[in-house]
Protein backbone atom coordinates (compact mmCIF):
# COMPACT_ATOMS: atom_id res chain seq x y z
CA UNK A 1 0.00 0.00 0.00
CA UNK A 2 1.40 3.41 -0.33
CA UNK A 3 0.69 6.00 1.56
CA UNK A 4 1.90 10.06 1.87
CA UNK A 5 1.39 12.66 3.37
CA UNK A 6 1.66 16.33 3.53
CA UNK A 7 -0.63 19.34 4.24
CA UNK A 8 -3.41 21.40 3.40
CA UNK A 9 -5.69 22.47 0.84
CA UNK A 10 -8.34 25.05 0.29
CA UNK A 11 -10.07 26.66 2.59
CA UNK A 12 -12.42 29.91 1.65
CA UNK A 13 -12.12 31.38 5.05
CA UNK A 14 -8.61 32.75 4.36
CA UNK A 15 -9.84 34.61 1.06
CA UNK A 16 -8.49 37.78 2.14
CA UNK A 17 -5.89 37.18 5.02
CA UNK A 18 -3.00 38.63 3.89
CA UNK A 19 0.43 36.63 4.82
CA UNK A 20 3.14 38.65 7.10
CA UNK A 21 5.88 37.38 4.85
CA UNK A 22 9.17 39.61 5.24
CA UNK A 23 11.31 39.79 8.33
CA UNK A 24 11.28 43.27 10.28
CA UNK A 25 14.48 44.97 8.34
CA UNK A 26 14.18 44.07 4.73
CA UNK A 27 14.62 47.35 2.32
CA UNK A 28 11.98 47.15 0.34
CA UNK A 29 12.36 48.23 -3.48
CA UNK A 30 8.86 48.82 -4.38
CA UNK A 31 5.93 49.77 -2.58
CA UNK A 32 2.50 49.84 -3.18
CA UNK A 33 0.03 51.35 -0.92
CA UNK A 34 -4.12 50.90 -1.68
CA UNK A 35 -3.31 51.80 -5.27
CA UNK A 36 -6.78 52.32 -7.77
CA UNK A 37 -7.26 52.82 -10.55
CA UNK A 38 -9.95 53.71 -13.16
CA UNK A 39 -10.82 53.89 -16.82
CA UNK A 40 -14.37 55.91 -16.97
CA UNK A 41 -16.78 53.48 -14.76
CA UNK A 42 -14.30 50.61 -14.76
CA UNK A 43 -12.44 50.31 -11.90
CA UNK A 44 -9.38 48.27 -12.84
CA UNK A 45 -7.50 48.49 -9.76
CA UNK A 46 -8.90 48.31 -6.38
CA UNK A 47 -6.99 49.35 -3.41
CA UNK A 48 -3.90 47.43 -4.35
CA UNK A 49 -1.17 46.51 -1.64
CA UNK A 50 2.12 45.36 -2.04
CA UNK A 51 5.49 45.38 -1.02
CA UNK A 52 9.02 43.99 -3.14
CA UNK A 53 11.09 43.41 -1.02
CA UNK A 54 15.47 44.12 -2.05
CA UNK A 55 16.75 40.83 -4.10
CA UNK A 56 13.51 38.97 -4.71
CA UNK A 57 11.62 37.85 -7.35
CA UNK A 58 7.77 38.89 -6.45
CA UNK A 59 4.70 37.50 -9.27
CA UNK A 60 1.91 39.36 -10.38
CA UNK A 61 -0.45 36.28 -11.27
CA UNK A 62 -3.87 36.44 -12.26
CA UNK A 63 -5.95 35.90 -15.53
CA UNK A 64 -6.30 38.11 -18.49
CA UNK A 65 -7.52 41.24 -17.43
CA UNK A 66 -6.82 40.89 -13.65
CA UNK A 67 -4.98 44.33 -13.45
CA UNK A 68 -1.51 42.99 -13.86
CA UNK A 69 -0.48 45.10 -16.59
CA UNK A 70 -2.23 48.22 -15.51
CA UNK A 71 -0.29 48.05 -12.19
CA UNK A 72 3.24 47.94 -14.02
CA UNK A 73 2.34 50.85 -16.25
CA UNK A 74 1.32 53.06 -12.78
CA UNK A 75 4.45 51.40 -11.30
CA UNK A 76 6.34 53.06 -13.94
CA UNK A 77 5.17 56.08 -14.24
CA UNK A 78 3.37 55.53 -17.25
CA UNK A 79 -0.12 56.26 -15.85
CA UNK A 80 -0.91 57.49 -12.36
CA UNK A 81 -3.40 56.01 -9.85
CA UNK A 82 -6.59 58.06 -8.77
CA UNK A 83 -5.82 56.66 -5.38
CA UNK A 84 -2.86 55.82 -3.23
CA UNK A 85 0.53 56.08 -2.97
CA UNK A 86 3.82 53.83 -5.00
CA UNK A 87 7.13 54.24 -3.77
CA UNK A 88 10.41 52.94 -6.43
CA UNK A 89 13.35 52.58 -5.05
CA UNK A 90 12.80 55.30 -2.26
CA UNK A 91 10.71 57.61 -4.35
CA UNK A 92 7.87 58.36 -5.52
CA UNK A 93 7.81 58.35 -8.82
CA UNK A 94 9.67 55.48 -11.16
CA UNK A 95 10.55 58.92 -13.63
CA UNK A 96 13.09 60.02 -10.86
CA UNK A 97 15.05 56.80 -10.85
CA UNK A 98 14.44 55.71 -14.56
CA UNK A 99 18.30 54.47 -15.18
CA UNK A 100 17.94 52.26 -12.19
CA UNK A 101 15.14 50.37 -13.58
CA UNK A 102 15.24 47.55 -16.72
CA UNK A 103 11.48 47.46 -17.69
CA UNK A 104 9.99 45.23 -20.24
CA UNK A 105 6.44 45.96 -21.22
CA UNK A 106 3.97 44.08 -22.56
CA UNK A 107 3.66 45.34 -25.70
CA UNK A 108 6.96 44.45 -27.74
CA UNK A 109 9.17 47.02 -29.32
CA UNK A 110 12.27 47.02 -31.64
CA UNK A 111 14.08 48.80 -34.60
CA UNK A 112 13.35 45.88 -37.27
CA UNK A 113 16.31 47.65 -39.84
CA UNK A 114 18.58 48.00 -36.62
CA UNK A 115 21.29 45.21 -36.07
CA UNK A 116 21.16 43.08 -33.33
CA UNK A 117 24.39 44.99 -32.05
CA UNK A 118 23.26 48.77 -32.46
CA UNK A 119 20.16 47.79 -30.94
CA UNK A 120 21.96 47.20 -27.88
CA UNK A 121 24.25 50.26 -28.06
CA UNK A 122 21.54 52.26 -28.74
CA UNK A 123 19.67 51.22 -25.32
CA UNK A 124 22.89 51.77 -23.77
CA UNK A 125 23.11 54.89 -24.61
CA UNK A 126 20.07 55.82 -23.56
CA UNK A 127 20.58 54.54 -20.03
CA UNK A 128 23.59 56.15 -19.42
CA UNK A 129 26.31 54.18 -20.25
CA UNK A 130 29.69 54.53 -21.08
CA UNK A 131 30.95 53.11 -24.44
CA UNK A 132 33.41 51.21 -22.84
CA UNK A 133 30.98 49.58 -20.39
CA UNK A 134 28.67 48.71 -23.79
CA UNK A 135 31.57 47.17 -25.22
CA UNK A 136 31.73 44.84 -22.22
CA UNK A 137 28.32 44.30 -21.39
CA UNK A 138 26.75 43.41 -25.00
CA UNK A 139 29.03 40.11 -26.07
CA UNK A 140 28.38 38.79 -22.92
CA UNK A 141 24.50 39.61 -22.50
CA UNK A 142 25.02 38.11 -26.63
CA UNK A 143 26.59 34.75 -25.25
CA UNK A 144 24.21 34.08 -22.53
CA UNK A 145 20.86 34.33 -24.92
CA UNK A 146 22.88 32.80 -27.57
CA UNK A 147 22.80 35.63 -30.14
CA UNK A 148 26.40 36.34 -30.68
CA UNK A 149 25.96 34.73 -34.00
CA UNK A 150 23.44 37.38 -34.94
CA UNK A 151 24.86 39.95 -33.55
CA UNK A 152 25.49 41.61 -37.28
CA UNK A 153 21.70 40.48 -38.48
CA UNK A 154 19.15 42.84 -38.72
CA UNK A 155 16.59 43.22 -35.84
CA UNK A 156 14.04 41.28 -38.70
CA UNK A 157 15.71 38.68 -39.76
CA UNK A 158 15.63 37.10 -35.84
CA UNK A 159 12.23 34.82 -34.86
CA UNK A 160 10.00 36.09 -32.51
CA UNK A 161 11.37 34.08 -29.90
CA UNK A 162 14.88 35.81 -30.76
CA UNK A 163 13.57 39.17 -30.12
CA UNK A 164 11.75 38.35 -27.24
CA UNK A 165 15.36 37.34 -25.67
CA UNK A 166 16.84 40.68 -27.50
CA UNK A 167 14.45 42.61 -25.79
CA UNK A 168 14.87 41.06 -22.87
CA UNK A 169 19.07 41.42 -22.78
CA UNK A 170 18.38 45.49 -23.61
CA UNK A 171 16.25 45.04 -20.30
CA UNK A 172 19.16 44.48 -18.50
CA UNK A 173 22.23 45.56 -20.35
CA UNK A 174 22.63 48.43 -17.81
CA UNK A 175 22.61 46.50 -14.98
CA UNK A 176 19.30 47.88 -13.04
CA UNK A 177 18.23 47.36 -9.24
CA UNK A 178 15.17 46.76 -9.96
CA UNK A 179 13.88 45.07 -13.35
CA UNK A 180 10.01 45.10 -14.19
CA UNK A 181 9.14 42.43 -16.49
CA UNK A 182 5.16 42.14 -18.21
CA UNK A 183 4.38 38.87 -19.53
CA UNK A 184 7.74 37.74 -20.33
CA UNK A 185 7.25 34.29 -21.15
CA UNK A 186 4.72 35.18 -23.63
CA UNK A 187 5.33 33.24 -27.00
CA UNK A 188 8.75 31.65 -25.87
CA UNK A 189 9.42 28.03 -26.54
CA UNK A 190 10.52 25.29 -23.90
CA UNK A 191 13.69 26.17 -24.33
CA UNK A 192 14.10 29.70 -24.35
CA UNK A 193 11.65 29.87 -21.31
CA UNK A 194 13.99 27.77 -19.07
CA UNK A 195 16.89 30.18 -20.39
CA UNK A 196 15.07 33.17 -19.19
CA UNK A 197 14.39 31.75 -15.76
CA UNK A 198 17.74 31.10 -15.20
CA UNK A 199 18.93 34.55 -16.11
CA UNK A 200 16.17 36.17 -13.79
CA UNK A 201 17.24 33.35 -10.50
CA UNK A 202 20.80 34.55 -11.80
CA UNK A 203 20.01 38.81 -11.28
CA UNK A 204 18.22 37.71 -7.83
CA UNK A 205 21.30 35.71 -6.66
CA UNK A 206 23.00 38.83 -7.44
CA UNK A 207 20.92 41.23 -5.62
CA UNK A 208 18.74 42.14 -8.07
CA UNK A 209 14.92 42.95 -7.36
CA UNK A 210 12.35 41.12 -10.16
CA UNK A 211 9.11 41.79 -10.31
CA UNK A 212 7.07 40.07 -13.07
CA UNK A 213 3.66 39.59 -14.24
CA UNK A 214 2.47 36.13 -16.00
CA UNK A 215 -0.76 34.07 -15.84
CA UNK A 216 1.74 30.95 -16.13
CA UNK A 217 1.22 29.37 -12.72
CA UNK A 218 4.38 26.72 -13.18
CA UNK A 219 6.51 29.80 -13.90
CA UNK A 220 5.77 31.43 -10.75
CA UNK A 221 5.80 28.37 -8.98
CA UNK A 222 9.54 28.03 -10.07
CA UNK A 223 10.40 31.55 -10.06
CA UNK A 224 8.52 33.66 -6.84
CA UNK A 225 10.01 34.11 -3.69
CA UNK A 226 6.60 36.18 -3.21
CA UNK A 227 3.53 35.97 -5.09
CA UNK A 228 0.56 37.90 -5.24
CA UNK A 229 -2.80 36.26 -6.82
CA UNK A 230 -4.49 39.30 -8.40
CA UNK A 231 -8.40 39.12 -9.70
CA UNK A 232 -10.35 41.93 -11.30
CA UNK A 233 -7.80 44.68 -9.96
CA UNK A 234 -8.13 42.91 -6.48
CA UNK A 235 -5.17 40.93 -4.13
CA UNK A 236 -6.70 37.88 -3.65
CA UNK A 237 -3.81 36.21 -1.36
CA UNK A 238 -0.17 36.62 -1.27
CA UNK A 239 2.89 35.02 0.19
CA UNK A 240 5.58 32.69 -0.59
CA UNK A 241 4.08 29.30 -1.86
CA UNK A 242 4.49 27.60 1.91
CA UNK A 243 2.90 30.61 3.02
CA UNK A 244 0.09 30.30 0.61
CA UNK A 245 -0.89 26.83 0.94
CA UNK A 246 -0.40 27.47 5.24
CA UNK A 247 -3.85 29.77 4.49
CA UNK A 248 -5.74 26.83 3.58
CA UNK A 249 -6.56 23.93 6.49
CA UNK A 250 -8.35 21.58 4.50
CA UNK A 251 -6.66 18.43 2.89
CA UNK A 252 -7.61 16.61 -0.34
CA UNK A 253 -6.94 12.61 -0.11
CA UNK A 254 -7.08 10.43 -3.07
CA UNK A 255 -7.60 6.46 -2.41
CA UNK A 256 -7.26 3.27 -4.50
CA UNK A 257 -8.37 -0.11 -4.00
CA UNK A 258 -11.35 -2.30 -4.49
CA UNK A 259 -14.21 -2.80 -2.21
CA UNK A 260 -17.30 -0.49 -1.24
CA UNK A 261 -15.98 2.67 -2.08
CA UNK A 262 -19.59 4.74 -1.61
CA UNK A 263 -19.54 4.03 2.38
CA UNK A 264 -16.15 6.43 2.19
CA UNK A 265 -18.06 9.03 2.21
CA UNK A 266 -19.47 8.67 5.43
CA UNK A 267 -16.33 8.48 6.85
CA UNK A 268 -15.87 11.07 10.21
CA UNK A 269 -14.51 14.09 8.89
CA UNK A 270 -14.78 13.35 5.46
CA UNK A 271 -16.78 16.79 4.24
CA UNK A 272 -17.29 16.00 0.32
CA UNK A 273 -15.75 13.06 -1.69
CA UNK A 274 -16.24 12.23 -6.01
CA UNK A 275 -15.97 8.25 -5.94
CA UNK A 276 -15.71 6.42 -9.38
CA UNK A 277 -15.05 2.77 -9.46
CA UNK A 278 -11.73 1.76 -7.93
CA UNK A 279 -11.19 5.44 -6.75
CA UNK A 280 -12.06 7.89 -4.63
CA UNK A 281 -10.97 11.78 -3.72
CA UNK A 282 -12.20 13.03 -0.38
CA UNK A 283 -11.96 16.72 1.37
CA UNK A 284 -11.16 16.44 5.06
CA UNK A 285 -10.81 18.55 7.61
CA UNK A 286 -7.42 19.50 9.56
CA UNK A 287 -8.39 18.12 12.36
CA UNK A 288 -8.36 14.51 10.65
CA UNK A 289 -5.92 12.34 11.83
CA UNK A 290 -4.81 10.57 8.18
CA UNK A 291 -3.77 7.51 9.80
CA UNK A 292 -7.58 6.97 11.58
CA UNK A 293 -8.76 7.78 7.97
CA UNK A 294 -7.38 5.20 7.05
CA UNK A 295 -7.80 2.45 9.36
CA UNK A 296 -11.76 3.52 8.61
CA UNK A 297 -11.06 3.14 5.09
CA UNK A 298 -9.72 -0.42 5.01
CA UNK A 299 -12.60 -1.46 7.04
CA UNK A 300 -14.89 -1.16 3.56
CA UNK A 301 -11.87 -1.48 0.89
CA UNK A 302 -8.52 -3.10 0.51
CA UNK A 303 -6.23 -0.53 -0.05
CA UNK A 304 -3.90 -0.13 -2.91
CA UNK A 305 -3.05 3.47 -2.73
CA UNK A 306 -3.87 6.24 -0.08
CA UNK A 307 -2.32 10.14 -0.44
CA UNK A 308 -2.64 13.05 1.85
CA UNK A 309 -2.12 16.41 -0.82
CA UNK A 310 -1.44 19.75 -0.55
CA UNK A 311 -3.42 22.07 -3.08
CA UNK A 312 -1.27 22.75 -5.59
CA UNK A 313 -1.11 26.51 -6.71
CA UNK A 314 -3.31 25.70 -9.73
CA UNK A 315 -5.73 24.02 -7.63
CA UNK A 316 -5.52 27.57 -5.21
CA UNK A 317 -5.86 30.19 -7.57
CA UNK A 318 -8.87 28.69 -9.90
CA UNK A 319 -10.66 28.24 -6.86
CA UNK A 320 -9.71 32.05 -5.43
CA UNK A 321 -10.89 33.15 -9.06
CA UNK A 322 -13.99 31.18 -9.49
CA UNK A 323 -15.07 32.09 -5.64
CA UNK A 324 -14.12 35.54 -6.44
CA UNK A 325 -16.59 35.84 -9.29
CA UNK A 326 -19.61 35.17 -6.79
CA UNK A 327 -17.96 38.35 -4.88
CA UNK A 328 -19.61 41.47 -5.38
CA UNK A 329 -16.57 43.91 -7.25
CA UNK A 330 -15.51 47.18 -5.82
CA UNK A 331 -17.30 50.06 -5.59
CA UNK A 332 -17.42 51.12 -9.49
CA UNK A 333 -17.40 54.95 -10.55
CA UNK A 334 -20.20 56.94 -11.44
CA UNK A 335 -20.59 56.72 -15.17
Amino acid sequence: MLFRGTLATLDARHWTRPCEVWENGVDVALRLDGVTKRYGSFLAVDHFSVEAPTGRILGFLGPNGAGKTSSIRMIMSIMYPDAGRIEVLGHDRALAVKDRIGYLPEERGLYRKMTVEATLRYFGKLKGMSAARIRERVPKLLADVDLTAWSKKPVESLSKGMQQKLQFISTILHEPELVILDEPFSGLDPINMDLLQKLMLDLRNQGVTVVFSTHQMENAQRLCDRLVLINRGRKLIDGSMEQIRAQFSERIVTINGEGDFAALADLPGVQSSQIVEGHARLEVGDSVDPNELAQGAMRHIRLSSFEVQRPSLHEIFVKLVHSDRGQPAGEEAAA
